[in-house]
């Protein structure tokens, strides 16, 4: 997926001889998170928007140079790892260098999130499933296996959460209709944390717990 058209041009990098009072004007009117800075227009790092209080806007750039966050990407960096990197810092403003280091320009998280959203993963119909197996014990290649001996196709998946040992998988599958997968991943050890709402394993738990309230309550 090509998103070099997305790179933004008219956003600027301060020179770390300027003064922190063009740096302290820039935030106050945009919502942007970082700026990059240049030294000899080659990229030196970035301020971040949250150190604003920090700022004494007397002070030269150059007086924070050892304090400057140092994350970027290049204009053939993968949209994937593009958005790994707006998530690794906690930024909505990534610089994008060529391969003398320069800042052509920068890549904003809301064109890259759009363009994410536009993927066969939102935009083809069918169905989400959320599993969640060991670290050590899951395969993607097991679970388009699971998802493949049901007579459904894999749109897409990936990984959204990881805690002690523990990966949960987002997998966009091309049918709507998920029992029969979901049983195959039970089968398979895996904890189905979201399905459809047929699921008949969800029902018979339901029923169940409705009887035992009756029960309960006799």
């Amino acid at each position: 997926m090509q998103i070099q058209s997305h790179i933004l041009t008219n956003i600027p990098a301060f020179k770390v001889e300027q003064s922190l009072a063009d740096v302290i004007a820039f935030f106050k009117e945009s919502t942007h998170s970082h700026i990059a800075v240049v030294e000899n227009d080659v990229f030196l790092g970035l301020l971040g928007e949250e150190d604003l209080e920090n700022f004494d806007g007397e002070d030269q750039i150059d007086q924070y140079r050892y304090e400057l966050d140092t994350f970027f990407v290049r204009k053939e960096t993968g949209w994937l790892d593009v958005l790994e990197t707006f998530a690794r810092n906690e930024a909505n403003l990534v610089p994008v260098l060529d391969d003398k280091g320069r800042v052509e320009g920068y890549y904003d998280l809301t064109d890259i999130v759009s363009v994410f959203i536009d993927t066969p993963f939102f935009t083809e119909p069918g169905g989400i499933i959320v599993v969640a197996k060991g670290l050590k014990d899951y395969s993607f290649s097991e679970i388009a296996q699971i998802v493949e001996s049901n007579n459904t196709k894999v749109i897409g998946a990936f990984i959204t959460d990881s805690r002690n040992d523990v990966i949960q998988i987002t997998i966009k599958v091309s049918s709507t209709n998920l029992n029969d997968i979901l049983q195959t991943f039970r089968r398979y050890n895996y904890t189905v944390i979201f399905g459809n709402a047929d699921d008949q394993f969800l029902e018979d738990l339901k029923e169940r717990s409705d009887y035992l309230d009756k029960y309960l309550n006799v």
